[in-house]
């Protein structure tokens, strides 16, 4: 059995903004082999400039560098479609599949932010993303959502027959986050010169995370009871709202941006912070909370889209517009000790539940059902499926 993975979002470069997709994919890839029967065969396709080696997995590099969109989207859709009629199945690792396809296919989906935020991608490519990721699903013997909340979204806004949504949940590098051995800790801080308690954000600075409530919930606090609030992350769509805000409020003596984080150094950032604090409003999964809840850091997060199933009752979740309840709630983590030892402690078991074994288990599972359904009416011409884009 030959599996052909398209692995093109498979980062070469840090960086937020496909942090997620490419942690997905290559954990994916690292763990399918041993989960898999022994006579499955796993083939990555990847651009020209991938230098990536994983056990188990043979690599396929196109002849063109694909880091860039438009080169990634030609190659895929003009050149690779030959390429897979060697395999017994294909998986798009992210939302969209080659319009000729002679293979059966599965599809994993993120989330449905290109809908919920129209405005922060450009006309062209909304219109792709949302045409071609409708397509490509109902093409799809199986469609794989990272959360349940992205599979109702994908019912509720595509359309998407819910018999033939999977849910596969991410899981966690268990040997990085983790709590560390305190003077790993107090060496970090002492390096970076860490004030010795504060609150902490990670993810790219954009308008869904909602920093600006955050910042007005925040300033509600007495300035001689507040911690230092650190928010690490790229600086995305829209990100200057942020920093005016942070003007705004003259909170620029509490409130730091400290830029990128190296994913080596995430574990220690999670573990030197008093608190995580993840206020966004819409996520795919959420993956900051859980490795912070991995890391034994109380969490403090919305309660909307995949959040509650991330974080379940092991932090405080609340309404990501309630600044009254979100300005409390930062009072909780200054002093009620009882709390956090409490979120310590139910954040570790919580993070438990989840892993990538796991993850490569259920994707597994998909594959299993995919290629029983072999006669599948989804299986049709491109001809017939291009009548159905809206």
């Amino acid at each position: 059995m030959r599996i052909g993975l398209n692995a093109h979002l498979l980062s070469q470069q840090p960086g937020y903004r496909a942090a997620g997709i490419h942690s997905y994919i290559a954990n994916l890839l690292k763990y399918l082999p041993a989960q898999a029967p022994a006579d499955w065969r796993f083939e990555a396709m990847v651009g020209a400039a991938s230098s990536r080696a994983i056990d188990g997995v043979q690599w396929s590099r196109s002849r063109i560098d694909t880091s860039s969109p438009l080169q990634r989207i030609l190659w895929e859709q003009i050149f690779q479609p030959t390429q897979l009629r060697q395999y017994d199945l294909y998986h798009a690792l992210a939302f969209v599949a080659p319009l000729v396809l002679s293979a059966p296919m599965v599809v994993t989906v993120y989330d449905l932010s290109f809908l919920h935020f129209p405005d922060r991608l450009s006309a062209v490519r909304r219109w792709y993303l949302r045409a071609f990721t409708a397509l490509t699903c109902r093409r799809a013997r199986r469609v794989l959502a990272i959360s349940r909340s992205t599979a109702a979204d994908l019912s509720r806004l595509l359309g998407i027959e819910p018999g033939k949504i999977d849910v596969t949940p991410l899981g966690y590098d268990k040997a990085s986050f983790r709590p560390l051995p305190r003077e790993s800790i107090e060496a970090f801080r002492s390096r970076h010169r860490l004030p010795g308690r504060f609150w902490l954000f990670i993810g790219t600075l954009e308008p869904r995370k909602n920093l600006p409530m955050l910042l007005r919930a925040f300033a509600r606090v007495p300035a001689r009871d507040r911690l230092p609030l650190l928010l690490a992350g790229g600086k995305g769509w829209m990100a200057d709202d942020v920093f005016k805000t942070i003007e705004a409020l003259e909170l620029s003596d509490s409130v730091k941006h400290i830029g990128f984080v190296p994913a080596a150094d995430l574990p220690l950032w999670y573990n030197c912070a008093e608190a995580f604090i993840y206020p966004s409003v819409y996520e795919g999964f959420g993956l900051p909370v859980l490795e912070a809840m991995a890391c034994g850091t109380p969490v403090i997060t919305s309660d909307v889209s995949s959040l509650p199933e991330v974080v379940g009752e092991a932090g405080l979740r609340l309404p990501p517009t309630d600044e009254a309840r979100w300005t409390e709630a930062l009072r909780v983590s200054l002093g009620d000790d009882e709390w956090l030892a409490a979120a310590r402690k139910l954040g570790l078991e919580r993070a438990k539940r989840f892993s990538w074994a796991r993850t490569a288990e259920l994707t597994l599972a998909s594959y299993q059902k995919a290629l029983l359904e072999r006669d599948s009416p989804t299986d049709r011409s491109e001809a017939d499926s291009g009548a159905r884009i809206h």
